[in-house]
């Protein structure tokens, strides 16, 4: 299958020679960098390590350069990861909170060190292997798109990104399905043609985050108590960070109906259970917002509002309260709303924006 993106008819003023490729091991970001090699770019692979579990990756991002003739950087970010993912990860669910590590990764690690490292090191542009898009409108103003492929769409965790940002990468299949990247790979003979996915946090492959935190900073869990909404004692609950809302087993009570968790209250070490009908709600709010087609919402807004990585989106108006925070009141209400997750904007197949969920 031919590559969908011609360099010399994109987005780009001028069409870009140079390209660093952030190769993960994967699938995805290989045929990213073979894409780009068809494109004509004069291409560099660099991985990027960032946590103790992470060097069969590393080894089969080596090795997937040098079967497409790249040169190869090893590039030790874990300092950076360290700080502004894990203890970031750590530090939310020490507070109640339920983050996604990947859409911090983006904003500081991918779109943040490394591509300042591309700059660096003279390339034109940073090139991943995200499943989304970038498009200019007729302002001039640089869009992200959701990925052709609903199931593998990564847009979601990237509304973070800013204008000068999106006019230095590109993601190659952006316009492909998962199938047709897996066609591409089988056909070049690429070795990770057939990987198997990971479905974890990169940082905790058993999936344990509890064990993780305990581990990662030596410190037990420290134990509460679970209430009702009424505040009538129900019983000890292993820690705060144990929990997150509408999450409904592990906790061990004996409860005439089903009790599933509707709010964290880490500074009493509370963890309060009720109703299934009891996590829904209608409006949120939102910090650290970031929009894209334009700089602040000046007036409201009718758009579709995604509150988890699968959450399907939702129609809403979309305020903006102040200069880092937004309102969000849906049509109808919505299933556990969660401190820490991301709300982002849709308008259709364009990322409006987004923000931490609060």
């Amino acid at each position: 299958m031919n590559n969908q993106f011609s360099i010399q008819n994109s987005r780009f003023p001028v069409a870009p020679r140079t390209a660093l490729v952030a190769m993960s091991g994967g699938v995805d970001s290989t045929v990213a960098a073979l894409l780009a090699l068809r494109d004509g770019l004069d291409c560099a692979g660099a991985v990027m390590k960032l946590h103790q579990s992470d060097g069969s990756d590393t080894e089969d991002a080596k090795e997937a350069a040098l079967k497409l003739g790249l040169p190869f950087y090893m590039l030790d970010f874990s300092d950076t990861f360290t700080e502004h993912v894990i203890s970031a990860f750590i530090n939310a669910y020490r507070k109640g909170r339920t983050p996604n590590p990947c859409v911090a990764c983006n904003k500081n690690v991918k779109f943040g060190r490394l591509l300042k490292e591309a700059r660096d090191m003279g390339k034109d542009i940073l090139i991943t292997g995200h499943y989304a898009n970038i498009e200019r409108n007729g302002s001039g103003r640089l869009l992200l798109k959701k990925g052709a492929d609903p199931l593998k769409d990564q847009s979601y965790v990237l509304y973070t990104l800013k204008q000068e940002q999106l006019a230095n990468i590109h993601f190659p299949l952006g316009g492909l399905t998962k199938q047709e990247v897996r066609s591409i790979a089988l056909e070049a003979g690429l070795e990770n043609a057939k990987k198997r996915e990971s479905q974890d946090i990169c940082f905790i492959p058993d999936g344990d985050y509890v064990k993780f935190i305990i581990e990662h900073t030596g410190e037990t869990t420290r134990k509460g108590r679970f209430v009702d909404v009424h505040g009538k004692d129900l019983g000890e609950n292993r820690g705060v960070v144990c929990y997150t809302v509408g999450q409904r087993r592990g906790m061990g009570l004996a409860m005439p109906y089903p009790a599933y968790v509707l709010e964290l209250r880490p500074e009493e070490d509370t963890v309060v259970v009720g109703k299934d009908e009891m996590l829904y709600s209608k409006t949120l709010y939102a910090k650290n917002i970031n929009f894209i087609p334009f700089d602040k919402l000046a007036t409201p807004i009718r758009a579709r509002v995604r509150i988890r990585y699968r959450h399907d989106e939702q129609p809403a108006v979309i305020r903006q309260t102040d200069n880092d925070t937004i309102r969000v009141d849906f049509d109808e209400p919505q299933r556990a709303i969660t401190k820490g997750q991301a709300a982002v904007i849709y308008d259709d197949d364009v990322v409006i924006g987004g923000g931490t969920i609060m």
